[in-house]
């Protein structure tokens, strides 16, 4: 009989067969040329993968060696988690403006080598045979209509729309072609790849119009059984929605608070708003073009590597590599980080989508995300998980994955970088405060319109009546502090993905009092650098795992 880690390693491998999409992410050779198969087949083939294998890891769960045991647990609990959810029809409600397979096959080629003749050569393969992704994709959406597993009309139009942006002359599958000027022997194939691939986004767009629209709802809301199901995928732990969506009230208004003091050393007599507009339109407190901004964003994740390392983490060498990059035009806004692969060859990367038109980037918002994307938050925490290979299953290392645990600590850390002294500027403390009531928004807005809750009776807009889209995206710019576009997507966002928007804050939440609690236990003993530690050194997990292995040890 395996061990849990020789079934971990295997299933990583069958995995990477059924989703190439993953194998590149993940940097596993061998399949950047092809496709998985988003249909129905495709999806039983997955399940019957899940089903294989959480069998085979429940053997495991009493296993006497603590690191093997922990493996057993970890994969176990996710691949349950999938289950649940294929058992439920989730997996059918595909379409969504930011997570759903129509978004992962074009995030795709952003993480592609094209620094070889042998990986522009996998490019244009994959941009020549897209239309069997997208073949499958809507041969899942045939299957979700058949099954009344659909998704809300909003989301519907916003897949339309990016489907019509990748088809059109500004599509992000054009810009590939600026990015092959040094491969000339390509550039014909590429072309002709492009235009292949442009026409197949096309023809999505008129099939999610004409077939999938007219049978999508228009309520938006997923109601509270599905809500907590993906409570329990994001976050690995039962919450009292009710409880939090009142916390989550009083989180806002606490932070706006300490915001409006912050802001008095800006701009003394101003008001939030006030403070926000002067910072968003101050040239001096910008980067002149996009190009600068990264080599701030450079400037700061490579000075928090070097003084960090030892005395608050112990950092080993191919972690301290974190790359910053520009994302091809045509995605929704916003910064995301890119892992690295497997034998960090692909070194692990904060993105940035962005404007397609160049111009000044303001700051003050940036340092915080710069340290929750980069170093310490994701980049520390995801590329030392893939370090520890002996002791972590190599399925935990780069597949398991949980926003509660991951976004929580990435907040975690913009607060800690405050509490170590990084934001050497009012406007960064304020901006980092603007990162954290975006975050408590979240969780208002994404509770209330899911759960169709009443607006607080202490908002500051609409207090209580009842949420509805245009309400959240006005809450989401007056208080979340979001331009109008970026509010809009937001909303859309949360929307589309329930309760992954919440995991931010419950996390941080959890975490912070998990530290309370250890300090609390520990007395004049307790360690900073320690605590991070007992965090960090079991990777990827639920946050009601995390807190028996931070408290009482795993052993």
């Amino acid at each position: 009989m395996k061990d849990p880690f020789e079934l971990s390693h295997a299933l990583v491998d069958e995995t990477a067969e059924l989703s190439p999409i993953l194998a590149t992410n993940l940097g596993i050779p061998g399949y950047d040329d092809l496709w998985p198969d988003f249909g129905p087949d495709g999806i039983d083939r997955q399940i019957d993968l899940v089903e294989r294998y959480r069998r085979a890891f429940a053997a495991h769960l009493e296993h006497l060696d603590p690191w093997q045991r922990l493996a057993a647990h970890v994969v176990h609990d996710n691949l349950s988690e999938q289950s649940r959810a294929y058992a439920a029809g989730d997996h059918l409600y595909d379409v969504a403006h930011m997570a759903s397979s129509f978004e992962w096959i074009k995030m795709v080629f952003d993480v592609m080598d094209t620094t070889t003749a042998e990986g522009w050569a996998n490019v244009c393969r994959r941009l020549e045979t897209i239309g069997s992704a997208y073949d499958g994709y809507r041969a899942r959406l045939e299957l979700a209509l058949d099954e009344g597993k659909v998704s809300a009309a909003r989301q519907a139009r916003s897949i339309v729309t990016q489907a019509r942006n990748l088809a059109g002359p500004g599509s992000a599958f054009a810009a590939l072609s600026r990015r092959a000027d040094g491969f000339p022997s390509v550039s014909e194939r590429l072309v002709s790849a492009i235009e292949t691939a442009r026409a197949e986004a096309g023809r999505v767009a008129d099939f999610v119009e004409s077939r999938y629209l007219p049978a999508a709802p228009e309520a938006d809301g997923v109601g509270e059984e599905r809500y907590l199901r993906s409570v329990d995928e994001f976050l690995g732990l039962e919450i009292d929605p009710h409880e939090v969506y009142g916390w989550a009230w009083e989180e806002l208004h606490r932070i706006r608070r300490e915001m409006q003091k912050v802001g008095q050393d800006i701009l003394p007599g101003a008001s939030i708003a006030e403070v926000a507009d002067v910072l968003d339109n101050d040239p001096e407190r910008a980067a002149p073009n996009q190009e600068a901004f990264a080599a701030f964003v450079r400037a700061r994740l490579e000075a928090a590597v070097d003084e960090l390392d030892g005395p608050h983490f112990d950092v080993p060498d191919p972690v301290k590599s974190v790359s910053v990059t520009i994302a091809p035009p045509g995605g929704p806004p916003g910064a995301y980080y890119v892992p690295p692969s497997e034998d960090f060859s692909r070194p692990g990367g904060v993105w940035y989508s962005m404007p397609a038109e160049d111009g000044p980037v303001p700051l003050y918002k940036e340092v915080s995300t710069a340290y929750h994307e980069g170093f310490p938050g994701h980049h520390l925490q995801v590329a030392l998980t893939r370090t520890f290979s002996d002791r972590l299953s190599r399925f935990h290392r780069s597949i398991i994955w949980y926003p509660g645990y991951g976004e929580g600590w990435a907040l975690y850390t913009e607060r800690l970088m405050e509490e170590l002294g990084y934001f050497e500027k009012p406007e960064y403390v304020f901006g980092m405060l603007a990162s954290h009531v975006f975050r408590a928004s979240r969780v208002v807005v994404d509770l209330g319109l899911h759960l169709g809750l009443e607006i607080s009776a202490g908002s500051p807009l609409h207090a209580g009546e009842p949420w509805t889209f245009e309400r959240a995206v006005e809450f989401m710019q007056a208080v979340g502090m979001q331009a109008p576009d970026y509010a809009e997507s937001e909303v859309l966002r949360y929307l589309g993905w329930p309760a992954q928007a919440i995991s931010y804050k419950l996390g941080e939440r959890e975490i912070l009092d998990l530290r309370e609690t250890a300090r609390r236990r520990e007395g004049p003993g307790f360690d900073l650098k320690a605590f991070h530690g007992r965090v960090l050194g079991h990777g990827e997990m639920r946050l009601d795992l995390l807190r028996q292995v931070v408290l009482e040890g795993w052993g």
